[in-house]
């Protein structure tokens, strides 16, 4: 599986991204007509008995599968070894599509599968597709009692509070990437509990861990995958596999990797709150990355072995329908794998506290499953945030009007897509290495940095026929709209600027890097950062890392002494952005009428970007804020209007905001590759 592809926009999905929903083109008609459509007419079940329930009646297995001939539940006393000890026949409720069979004791420790006939052919077992507790490499599921899988004071827990999506400062990290090498100081490397250990340091006595994650600032830790995935084998963990995640196996157990005995089915569980609790006691939330697009197998996936055919996208002619380029696309738009999605972030918001949900590949899904998802999930808990990628790696059966793409942000209701805008314009667009963007000198990108900079809201002076990604204002809101520079897909920004920027200092890059940072923490909407973006953290290079070795992907936590002076202003900037709610704001009428752009000629003044925040913007205390961006190579004067003013950043640096950081407008020199910042008295 190429994880790359999937932050792919094709040719057909960038059509789309052009004009507003309804004005596409005829590529996708055609598409919808030669959808597979055989499995309108299934029954549904929405009870919440799927797959098992164990009570003071015993034990109670219950499986949707319409079409199936005959099924059996096969029982087991070890999570992967030996034969069935005893095989139970499914009785058939045809109104349901379900079958059942269940026996008075509970079976807490043992394991089952379903099989299923289908076609008068019997498939391979399968855990079905609700097993929320797994054997060793998740081929077998477990019967606990999850009563006995939470921490001490875990029913008291919560995570922070959330009124505002742009509240929220993202920090998106991998379990392994944060704790693996030797100077992160942390003693379960790799594992959930790694962000439990508190007083954990680099060789040069630096935080590190769920400490320097709380030094730092950020508001949530957005984690990849941490479900039960495919590609590493739980048995050999002693040979280090590397992966993402994003080949989904089990979507309702821990992956059991991350665990620190991946053979009991309730430690994976346990371990998993523990962190979550860990995060939540130090005021961060906790984001799950999930991955409903598609499965890590076609044939020999749950869903299929399950109920074949009806999960997944196909076309007429039998091929599976591929929009995720890893094989296959999964159904959102069918009744049942609609409620499945549901039913499923419910389970992982109210079993294990979880605060937020990402999308992979989110425009795969339709608008109506995503908008059932976020309502869902905000009465269980009002401060949930949930976004996605706006985008699909290929084309689909599903319409585009339909789809949950970045453009049809405004038809969904409490969810925000990444803003590939902000990203390519900034740094240089991902699928060129050597290309730069504005915070590294390329001229011509300035008004797609504004559209970043608002959000992708209408604004009086923006010109979105200039915008490169993007035509058109499609967020109603800030809200709507997650800005970044860099994420665990395609080259980290650190990489992109020794690519792009070759043959120039390390100093330069720094800066640049500043900038960067500087323009996402400073726009509206919310910001985004990847791990180790605070410390200089490359990937040597690499684009596609996602089965590369720990020698690629981890931290090397000595960076962070080497550039303290970076993570410094990271830092500053996280604190800015929560003590001042100008930057914080949340409509767009807010921002049309309190962000003001200075008139620059971008002809004779490229890589110059200056605003003003005005009037208490969002009841900030501040009356004006004064951001200036220069992406260019060199140096640039700027005249301030004249007034009582306060240097807040300059050249890349926080200031002490003292009397000798007063200034009185006027003429007003920017380093190459630098932001300025000030506030009026």
């Amino acid at each position: 599986m190429k994880r790359s592809s999937k932050n792919l926009i094709s040719m057909t999905v960038a059509a789309s991204m052009i004009f507003p929903a309804g004005n596409l083109t005829c590529g996708f008609v055609s598409a919808q007509s030669r959808y597979d459509s055989r499995f309108e007419n299934y029954p549904v079940y929405s009870g919440d008995d799927l797959e098992l329930t164990v009570d003071s009646s015993g034990t109670r297995f219950r499986l949707w599968s319409p079409k199936a001939q005959d099924v059996v539940v096969n029982l087991y006393d070890n999570g992967r070894t030996g034969v069935p000890y005893k095989t139970l026949p499914m009785k058939q409720d045809v109104s349901t599509g379900t079958w059942t069979a269940s026996v008075p004791e509970k079976l807490y420790g043992k394991f089952y599968t379903f099989k299923v006939k289908h076609g008068g052919k019997w498939l391979s077992e399968t855990p079905g597709v609700w097993a929320k507790a797994v054997g060793v490499n998740g081929k077998r599921a477990a019967i606990i009692d999850f009563s006995t899988t939470s921490p001490a004071g875990w029913h008291q827990d919560k995570g922070p509070e959330v009124r505002n999506f742009s509240d929220v400062i993202v920090y998106e990290m991998h379990h392994r990437d944060m704790s693996m090498h030797p100077s992160s100081g942390i003693a379960n490397k790799g594992k959930f509990l790694a962000l439990t250990e508190k007083g954990t340091t680099s060789p040069e006595g630096e935080k590190t861990g769920i400490d320097h994650l709380k030094e730092l600032g950020v508001t949530h830790v957005h984690i990849l995958p941490s479900y039960d995935y495919n590609s590493v084998d739980e048995t050999n963990l002693q040979n280090n596999t590397y992966n993402w995640g994003y080949d989904p196996q089990n979507y309702n157990a821990p992956e059991g990797s991350y665990s620190t005995n991946p053979s009991n089915p309730a430690a994976r569980i346990r371990e998993m709150k523990e962190m979550v609790k860990a995060l939540h006691d130090a005021g961060i939330g906790v984001i799950m990355d999930v991955v409903y697009n598609h499965t890590a197998e076609n044939d020999g996936s749950n869903f299929e072995l399950t109920a074949p055919g009806y999960y997944h996208r196909h076309w007429d002619d039998g091929r599976y329908s591929d929009a995720s380029g890893c094989g296959n696309e999964t159904a959102s738009d069918r009744r049942q794998m609609r409620d499945y999605i549901i039913n499923s972030v419910k389970f992982w918001a109210k079993e294990y506290h979880i605060d937020g949900f990402r999308f992979d590949l989110m425009a795969i899904h339709d608008t109506e499953t995503m908008n059932a998802v976020a309502a869902e999930l905000k009465k269980i808990n009002p401060s949930i945030f949930v976004y996605g990628e706006g985008w699909t790696a290929g084309d689909s059966p599903l319409a585009a009007e339909r789809r949950a793409l970045k453009e049809n942000v405004s038809a969904m209701k409490d969810i925000a897509v990444f803003s590939d805008d902000m990203r390519d314009a900034v740094k240089g667009h991902y699928t060129d290495a050597s290309d730069r963007g504005f915070a590294t000198g390329k001229p011509g990108l300035e008004e797609t940095v504004k559209i970043g900079i608002v959000a992708a809201t209408a604004h009086p002076q923006v010109d979105y026929s200039k915008g490169n990604n993007s035509k058109f204002p499609y967020a109603e809101s800030p809200e709507m709209i997650v800005n970044y520079v860099s994420c665990h897909d395609d080259l980290c920004l650190t990489d992109k600027l020794k690519k792009s920027m070759a043959g120039e200092s390390e100093e330069n890059m720094l800066n640049a890097a500043k900038l960067a940072q500087t323009i996402v923490f400073t726009s509206q909407g919310t910001p985004f950062m990847f791990a180790g973006e605070e410390v200089f953290r490359d990937k040597k290079g690499v684009h596609n890392s996602y089965k590369s070795p720990d020698s690629i992907n981890a931290i090397d936590w000595s960076n962070k002494a080497r550039y303290r002076d970076l993570f410094d202003y990271y830092r500053d900037l996280a604190r800015l952005r929560k003590e001042h709610p100008a930057f914080r704001m949340t409509s767009a009428e807010d921002i049309a009428r309190h962000l003001v752009f200075d008139e620059i000629d971008s002809s004779r003044e490229p890589n110059l970007i200056s605003y003003s925040l005005k009037d208490n913007a969002n009841g900030d205390e501040w009356k004006e804020i004064k951001v200036v961006f220069n992406g260019a190579s060199s140096s640039r004067v700027v005249n301030v209007k004249k007034g009582k003013w306060v240097i807040v950043a300059k050249d890349g640096k926080f200031t002490g905001q003292d009397a000798e950081d007063r200034f009185n407008g006027g003429r007003i020199e920017l380093a190459p590759y630098s932001a300025l910042i000030l506030r009026s008295l």
